[in-house]
């Protein structure tokens, strides 16, 4: 085993979109970061749909974004087709997505982290994680390298242990065409870890040329919507998307062959999403619903293959054949990639601090599916944040939290914290108690200085959102200040702004000599401001109330055992979870209002 020459500040295991982010910051941030893959060719991989964003999830990528990440800027060089979700709904659902091309988001993201200062990237196979005396001290590779760190990442996606299913056929692999990690897992068995088992799933990808799209109903992309906060180029062509719906006779071949299915024969052991089922599952639970929809989303504009959204499946090659051919427009469909299921490792709740470092090894942070998420946005949300404190804690500095009040990200973290897990985690907005104070179109106001003050924003671009900043409020102000007379009443430009029937374009297009225009971005911002101003108000206040929960900090070695009147379901949770504050324990399942009543009785004594 020869010992590299360099000890790291940072090493990353696992270039997916969790590695990636990570690297990214921790390298902004001026750490001497190591980026550890398998296969340099799969950095950014999007093994499942290619596509950025979407319910929630586009939140989240807009607040990557503001604390200076680099998925949303990949993402928008990148897209084929831009769209906003759930614009006829409240703008606190609105959700930008792409699709991307698969091959130029790879490219994209290798070349942005090949040419980082104080990012070294390389190909390795991680055999073990070296740990003395409870606290990390580097990782060793199946090539015969020990690479010597302050602090690691764990960042492993879905190839601890994979297993993929096809039908009754199953196989080792970390995806389709890649070898699986197994060293990893009983490396983390050995020091202490819970593992589990999750199971995901992907659709089969299609030929283009097989297709006929007449017989599909065309989603157009649309115009002005990105997810950088910065000013650049897209520079690819924008491409439509296309809707069809399967049929009984589709439903038929499925049940036909469900016995064939390892998610129902039993093969399969571990929990899939339930807000993603595979086809058959649907056809399982569904029983009265007589169809369902399918996307059909190009996966690039250098290749034919096309991902078939909502068609997921583990079923034989055989019966996906079958069931593909009856969807209209791909009765003469031709499989380029089948189906298929994969289970994986993950580890339990309970285990990781709300700095994403774990307890049982001080210097190793988790990030991504190895908590148990599903999805490319959450799991760089994760090495965004796993980065910014591995580094934060190497200087001696506190640790960079967000409140479940401040982002979707917050939300996130606080629930993988506090929560078991009965299925692979994704966000949606109804997961977060404070929706119209987290909108997408707020994530710089709410998160951009938090980025310039870690180091991850530049002079430049604060100054930008800085200015930003001052004509919003100076522009709100002066809205509210503004008399006019109106349909023969008196009221101001910011009251006007506040009814239904008016924007901030109409606002501009009724009185030109009083309302500025700014652009759509600030105009928008200014509008929501106003229009939901009551609504804002009243949800900081009841955020400001719950939050003072939180406040209440619980030492680290608390022991829960003393508490006298405390249950026995939330002793045993408690002293598992080990919450932060009281906020934290309060959310834990099994944990009631009367236990956190005697547990602050116990704190303040």
């Amino acid at each position: 085993m020869w010992t590299y020459p360099d000890q790291f500040d940072l090493i990353i295991i696992g270039a997916g979109h969790a590695g990636c982010e990570a690297a990214h910051s921790a390298a902004r941030m001026g750490g001497h970061t190591l980026l550890l893959t398998m296969n340099l060719d799969t950095i950014a991989k999007m093994s499942c749909n290619p596509a950025i964003g979407g319910t929630a999830k586009g939140h989240m990528v807009r607040e990557i974004d503001a604390l200076g990440g680099i998925m949303g800027k990949v993402a928008d060089r990148t897209g084929i087709q831009f769209r906003m979700l759930n614009a006829s709904k409240g703008p606190a659902v609105w959700s930008p997505r792409c699709q991307s091309d698969k091959l130029a988001y790879q490219t994209e993201m290798k070349h942005t982290l090949e040419n980082l200062p104080n990012l070294e990237i390389k190909q390795g196979t991680i055999t073990s994680i070296e740990v003395e005396e409870g606290k990390i001290r580097g990782v060793k590779t199946q090539e015969g390298i020990h690479y010597r760190g302050k602090s690691v990442i764990l960042s492993a996606g879905t190839f601890m242990r994979g297993l993929l299913h096809i039908g009754e056929s199953n196989y080792s692999g970390g995806r389709a065409g890649d070898k699986p990690s197994v060293g990893l897992s009983k490396c983390l068995e050995d020091l202490g870890f819970m593992l589990e088992r999750l199971k995901t799933g992907t659709p089969c990808r299609v030929n283009s040329k097989s297709i006929d799209f007449t017989k599909t109903e065309e989603q157009p992309p649309e115009q002005g919507v990105s997810f950088s906060f910065d000013p650049q180029e897209k520079s690819l062509p924008q491409v439509s998307c296309y809707i069809t719906y399967t049929n009984d006779a589709t439903k038929k071949i499925i049940e036909d062959n469900i016995h064939r299915s390892p998610l129902f024969s039993g093969k399969i052991q571990g929990v899939g999403p339930r807000y993603c089922p595979s086809i058959e599952d649907k056809i399982v639970r569904f029983k009265d619903k007589e169809r369902h929809q399918l996307f059909l989303e190009p996966e690039g504009l250098s290749t034919n293959e096309v991902y078939v959204n909502g068609i997921s499946s583990s079923l034989p090659f055989d019966v996906q054949y079958a069931m593909m051919r009856t969807v209209p427009g791909l009765e003469n469909v031709e499989i380029m990639r089948p189906a298929y299921a994969i289970e994986y490792d993950y580890a339990i709740s309970g285990q990781i601090k709300s700095t994403l470092e774990t307890k049982a090894v001080e210097g190793l942070y988790f990030a991504g599916q190895v908590n148990g998420t599903t999805g490319y946005e959450e799991a760089a949300a994760q090495g965004l944040m796993a980065a910014i404190n591995a580094l934060l804690k190497i200087r001696g500095k506190a640790p960079f939290i967000l409140k479940r009040s401040e982002a979707y990200i917050g939300v996130m973290i606080d629930d993988l914290i506090a929560k078991k897990l009965d299925e692979p985690y994704r966000m949606f907005t109804s997961r977060a108690e404070y929706r119209l104070l987290l909108r997408q179109d707020n994530a710089d106001l709410r998160l951009r200085d938090y980025g310039y003050q870690l180091g991850l924003i530049n002079e430049e671009t604060n100054a930008r959102f800085q200015r930003k900043k001052e004509i919003i409020q100076m522009e709100k102000a002066r809205l509210g200040k503004s008399h006019l007379e109106y349909e023969g009443k008196s009221t101001t430009l910011g009251k006007l702004l506040c009814r239904p029937d008016f924007s901030y374009s109409k606002l501009i297009n009724t009185f030109p000599e009083k309302a500025e225009d700014y652009g759509f971005e600030i105009n928008h911002a200014i509008e929501i401001d106003l229009k939901f101003a009551g609504y804002i108000n009243r949800e900081k206040k009841e955020a400001a109330k719950l939050e003072a929960i939180d406040t209440h900090l619980i030492p680290h070695d608390f022991n829960y055992e003393k508490i006298v009147g405390l249950r026995n379901e939330a002793r045993e949770k408690l002293s598992h979870h080990r919450p932060d504050n009281l906020g934290q324990a309060s959310r834990i399942s099994g944990v009631s209002p009367a236990d956190i009543s005697i547990l602050l009785v116990s704190l303040k004594r």
